[in-house]
This record gives C-alpha cells, structure tokens and sequence, in this order.
C-alpha cells in the first residue's frame, strides 16, 4: 500500500474517482452512491483545489498498489482542535469494493491522524445514508448526536434532490 499526499498530477484521477464513488450509476457503481439524493459532480478540479487550499493544514491522502499504478482510494484528513482530525472524502474504488479495500484504507488514514497527535476522528454523514452510517458504526464510529446542515445553494457537493438533508457527525477515538 503506497499512502501518500496528494500531488497535482493526481488531481484528475482524484475527481474522476470521487464522481465515481459518489454518483456513478450502472453495473459498475458503488454501494453507496447517493443515487436520489445529490446529482451532478461530487468534486470539481477547482473544487479540489479551493478545498486544499483553505485548509492548508489538512492532507488529502491517494492509495495506489504502485507508484505507478491506478489510483485505488482516496481519504482526507484535517487537524482540529484537542486531536481530532476530520475525516472526509474516504473513497475506494467501486471495482475493488468488496475486498476489504475501505476498512484498510480507513485503519491507514486513522493510523496516520494517530502518528500526528490524534487521538480521535471525526466525519460527517448525510443522515439519510443509512448504509454507509451502519457501514462506519461497524468500524467503531458513534454517532455523538450532533448534526451539522445542508449547504443548500452552494452546488460544489452537487444539486440536492430533497429538501430535508442535513449531516450526522460520527466519532472514533483512534488510541
């Protein structure tokens, strides 16, 4: 497993896999993309860019077998306060799912928080995605009650298809 920053060369394999894991449809899609939920691009080029730049801090973390190989996932990690890191973008390739792919690469991306001084990982959920909360929840994710909302009109996650959408936040402590 070669984990390691992201670098401008990868960015264009880092969208395409994002819009993939998230809103791709057909045979090859991912168990859960949020099909009825968000349409259109998950992640833009100047999305990606906006992203790293406002939180210099943080570190979007790309997976490949090989150097030189296909890009298998991706996870983003984010200093906060009192040793939480905030965890988004965690994606594997829909083609690879079922492999144990996501737990590995979570248990990496967690590892790496740990040897920077983190003691817990936080993310975000859409509430209405009840697999992928279960899916974390397995991992040792809790939901600590807190909710955070929708951006509703700023389309940089996609155009949202319902009115009600907020997040969940879920934790772990990773020591």
């Amino acid at each position: 497993m070669i984990l390691r920053p992201v670098v401008e060369a990868d960015f264009a394999e880092v969208v395409a896999l994002a819009n993939l894991a998230y809103r791709g449809t057909g045979a090859g899609a991912s168990w859960n993309v949020e099909e009825g939920i968000i349409e259109g691009q998950r992640l833009s080029d100047s999305s990606l860019r906006e992203e790293l730049a406002a939180k210099p801090n943080g570190v979007l973390l790309v997976w490949r077998d090989t150097e030189d190989g296909p890009l298998l996932g991706t996870a983003w990690l984010n200093p906060e306060a009192g040793g939480v890191w905030y965890l988004g973008l965690l994606t594997v390739r829909p083609d690879r799912q079922n492999r144990q792919l996501g737990r590995t690469l979570l248990a990496a991306a967690e590892g790496y928080a740990s040897e920077r001084g983190g003691t817990r990982i936080r993310m975000t959920v859409l509430h209405v995605r009840v697999g992928l909360i279960a899916w974390y929840e397995r991992r040792g994710y809790t939901k600590t009650g807190d909710t955070e909302p929708f951006p509703y009109g700023d389309e940089r996650l996609g155009k949202p298809l319902r009115d009600d959408l907020h997040f969940i936040v879920l934790e772990r402590e990773i020591v």
